[in-house]
């Protein structure tokens, strides 16, 4: 073999601005930074793009060092079975295996959902992300978004009763999810998820640390509760079972669709129901997570919707709806 037939892996931080800011419990950010893995092969290029989180101790930085250092293995011929082995779970492995799927699909010129043998995504409704704010500032976001079917509602502060009963009312046809992004407390539990049932909250994610959720299996829950935080790939959904009666599942987490695939099959023999969530990012991020559209109860790949803007050929947006990637864009 030449080495103009082996493959060859570039990397590289993108920063993508986002639409005014983005707000959760934990803080607030005004761009999107991103780390784009690309696997050159035979005249294909395969992208994955991921978005280390500062939850996971993740910088862009590293996560470009930690792709990097598989550049060896990867113009050795380092295929998908064997990065599962190669990398731990997180962004950089997500980019990576991403970017492996991308290209063994445009190398066989099959849709990548053939190529897995997984059923064909079609558009789906996918949830809006309203960031948290004080109740006024909520409602009035929301009412700007009140004609979206599904609207996710960022809580986590003093006043998240008084919050979801404003957002209720700017929306009061949209379904409702709240993520509280492990921001309550025992103290505070019962009275949050009460005040969300009464608004016609459908499910409430990640109220609870990680790690300190125990408290959720010995309280009757109202409304049906998610895991995020507290899941990240198929070994950590067994402790769960009592907890939450869902996961959210995120290629971010899990290190890559191969793996967030298994997950979600694993996670519905278990009796999980299933979300499968993004972090900000662009329609290369949301593509892949599309496989995953035909199980998941619900859908929240809105991240391209809060940025100022998205990457050329990037998913089709229409309303509440969100439809397969071109093959242009990923698989």
């Amino acid at each position: 073999m030449t080495s103009s037939e082996l493959p060859t892996l570039g990397v590289r931080i993108e920063r993508w601005p986002i639409a005014g800011s983005f707000t959760i419990s934990r803080g607030a950010k005004t761009e999107a930074v991103t780390v784009v893995a690309e696997v050159n092969h035979g005249g294909h290029a395969g992208r994955g793009e991921c978005v280390p989180y500062p939850r996971y101790g993740e910088t862009p930085e590293a996560t470009l060092r930690a792709i990097r250092a598989m550049r060896d293995l990867v113009e050795g011929g380092l295929d998908r079975a064997a990065l599962q082995a190669a990398m731990p779970p997180g962004a950089a492995r997500n980019a990576l295996d991403c970017a492996l799927v991308d290209l063994e699909a445009k190398r066989s010129s099959r849709r990548v959902w053939n190529l897995l043998g997984r059923p064909e995504p079609r558009a789906c409704i996918t949830a809006y992300t309203i960031s948290l704010a004080p109740p006024e500032a909520m409602a009035a976001a929301t009412a700007k978004a009140a004609h979206r079917s599904l609207l996710k509602i960022k809580l986590g502060a003093d006043g998240d009763a008084m919050r979801i009963a404003a957002v209720r009312q700017a929306a009061p046809e949209s379904e409702l999810i709240v993520d509280a992004n492990e921001a309550w407390t025992p103290d505070n539990l019962e009275q949050n998820l009460a005040a969300c049932a009464q608004a016609g909250v459908t499910l409430v994610e990640q109220p609870l640390p990680a790690g300190e959720d125990e408290l959720l299996a010995r309280i009757r829950r109202p409304l049906a509760v998610c895991a995020d935080e507290s899941v990240h790939d198929r070994t950590s959904l067994e402790a769960l079972r009592e907890r939450y009666d869902a996961v959210n599942i995120k290629l971010d987490k899990t290190g890559g669709l191969t793996e967030a695939l298994a997950m979600a099959d694993a996670a519905e023999a278990l009796g999980f129901q299933i979300m499968v969530g993004c972090m900000v990012a662009t329609s290369l991020a949301m593509a892949p997570a599309m496989l995953l559209t035909r199980q998941a109860r619900y859908v929240d790949l809105d991240g391209p919707l809060l940025l100022a803007r998205d990457r050329d050929g990037g998913l089709r947006y229409d309303g509440s709806m969100v439809y397969p990637p071109d093959a242009a864009l990923w698989g």
